[in-house]
């Protein structure tokens, strides 16, 4: 075997123990997860798990910067300058994408918050000077009538708080749509409707 194999082989592993995890921390919190229970969820035995981890609380902290990485490259990979609209519209559609698809990354990120965010803060500066670049393009969208005037920290939490139910909320919903567990939600129409709330709610 060669090492470039080797070393695929190590990256496929890590991967599917931080998978593994995130669904356990999703369900049962930090506290409440075991290692056992990432190791039986990941296909391996606990032996194997801790040595290609340090510790659950280490894992953890890796399962969310996972999940911050993929929200600011969700972020970073629209151009602020194409305007409100097609900004808006596109930002939106990456959110409920990423919120259907991927619930458990979605659930255990929430979770993390309503625990007063211990594992968080460190990272929260780098996300917060992202919040502040995006939150000047909007007082620019706002100066230049694009857009009415509006606290641009609350309209990405409004925004973040509409699409990042979908994934925290998705079981009621289903059951109030009479939807079995486990259904596919209509993607297109869930983006139609938040990108027509925030648009609209932020016309002259």
């Amino acid at each position: 075997m060669t090492q470039l194999s080797i070393a695929q082989k190590r990256a496929d592993l890590k991967a599917q123990i931080r998978d593994a995890a995130i669904m356990e921390f999703a369900e049962h919190g930090l506290a409440g997860t075991s290692t056992q229970g990432i190791a039986d969820r990941a296909g391996i035995t606990k032996n194997k798990l801790h040595y290609h981890i340090e510790s659950k609380e280490d894992l953890y902290q890796q399962a969310l910067d996972h999940v911050i990485t993929i929200w600011a490259e969700l972020f970073n990979g629209i151009n602020l300058n194409q305007g409100p609209e097609v900004f808006l519209s596109d930002y939106i559609a990456r959110k409920i994408n990423f919120s259907l698809t991927h619930p458990a990354e979605v659930k255990m990120f929430t979770g993390e918050v309503m625990r007063g965010a211990p594992y968080l803060r460190e990272n929260w500066a780098g996300s917060r000077e992202v919040s502040r670049a995006a939150a000047r393009e909007i007082e620019r969208w706002a100066a230049d009538g694009l857009i009415r005037p509006v606290n641009p920290m609350l309209l990405q939490f409004n925004i973040w708080a509409m699409t990042e139910a979908y994934a925290v909320l998705g079981p009621e919903l289903r059951f109030m749509l009479d939807l079995q567990d486990g259904t596919d939600l209509d993607e297109a129409a869930i983006c139609k409707e938040v990108t027509a709330l925030v648009l609209q709610g932020l016309r002259i």
